[in-house]
């Protein structure tokens, strides 16, 4: 039985992760190295639980018990003992997240189940880094985390039929439905999103139209919630390129990444978390916080 869930990463994933496994009934321990990050994760999760009770999602009740069920810390080794499961949502580079699971597999009871929040990259590959396969998956969960029903639950090669039905249990008590699917690059989500993504600064840089223009004709069209340079900006340019050459790299040329998305990701350009990406977000020079 899972009570003790360990986040690894306070980022926009990690944080929305952390927020509803507190929501869900579990234990909650977000860990990460930089202690502002954490500072800046606790006003943020303050804040979407304030919301909540405002927009009556969430009684005053639930939100004082999950805040209870809340904690934060810098120490992975000691968090990491303690844990029923681990989900790792740090950044998207496999130095990071091997230095990560060396960590965990060191640390973490032998009981424990990892899992990656990962848009494309190997869970077989992850489980590797661990050394225990078996207990490894991959929960790829989606921005802004609260508000999205779905997680992809991807198994790895050696992934056990006990592991996925934990983690599909796990993420139902979070308030997810999930879709349990076989490992390849991409998975379902992310090799659509990419493409269509991609494809939609390919008509950028062709003319074809302005970022207003493209993104109202496919949510109108096409009955898209967000626009694909909505989302983009929203899920960070730099995010998607590194998704794009990671695709390219393992699916061929049919994901290779548009040039102007590379250069707005040279320029700086990486969305709302920068203040500008396609679209602008700053008011007087100001970052404004959607």
């Amino acid at each position: 039985m899972i009570k003790n869930l360990v986040i690894v990463g306070s980022g926009v994933m990690g944080r929305g992760i952390a927020y509803v496994g507190a929501t869900g009934g579990f234990d909650v321990i977000l860990v990460d190295v930089s202690q502002t990050a954490l500072e800046s994760a606790k006003n943020e999760i303050d804040s979407i639980f304030e919301k909540g009770v405002r927009y009556q999602k969430i009684s005053k009740e639930e939100a004082a018990s999950a805040k209870n069920r809340f904690s934060y810390s810098s120490n992975l080794k000691e968090a990491a003992a303690a844990a029923d499961l681990i989900i790792e949502a740090v950044p998207e580079k496999p130095e990071i997240k091997k230095a990560v699971f060396e960590t965990l597999e060191e640390y973490a009871n032998e009981a424990c189940y990892f899992a990656t929040n990962t848009s494309t990259m190997s869970p077989t590959e992850i489980g590797s880094y661990g050394k225990r396969p078996e207990k490894t998956i991959a929960m790829h969960f989606f921005n802004p985390v609260q508000k999205m029903p779905l997680v992809e639950i991807v198994r790895g090669l050696e992934t056990s039929d006990e592991t996925a039905a934990v983690i599909k249990e796990v993420a139902g008590k979070m308030g997810k439905e999930t879709v349990v699917i076989n490992e390849f690059p991409g998975f379902v989500t992310s090799r659509i999103s990419c493409l269509v993504g991609n494809e939609a600064f390919y008509m950028l840089q062709e003319g074809l139209g302005t970022p207003e223009e493209i993104d109202k004709a496919i949510k109108l069209g096409l009955n898209y919630p967000m626009g694909p340079f909505e989302l983009g900006d929203l899920v960070g340019l730099d995010a998607r390129l590194n998704n794009l050459k990671y695709l390219h790299s393992k699916l061929g040329e049919k994901y290779r990444p548009a040039p102007l998305l590379e250069q707005y990701v040279k320029a700086g350009r990486l969305g709302r978390k920068s203040g500008r990406g396609v679209y602008d977000y700053t008011k007087d020079g100001e970052l404004v916080r959607k």
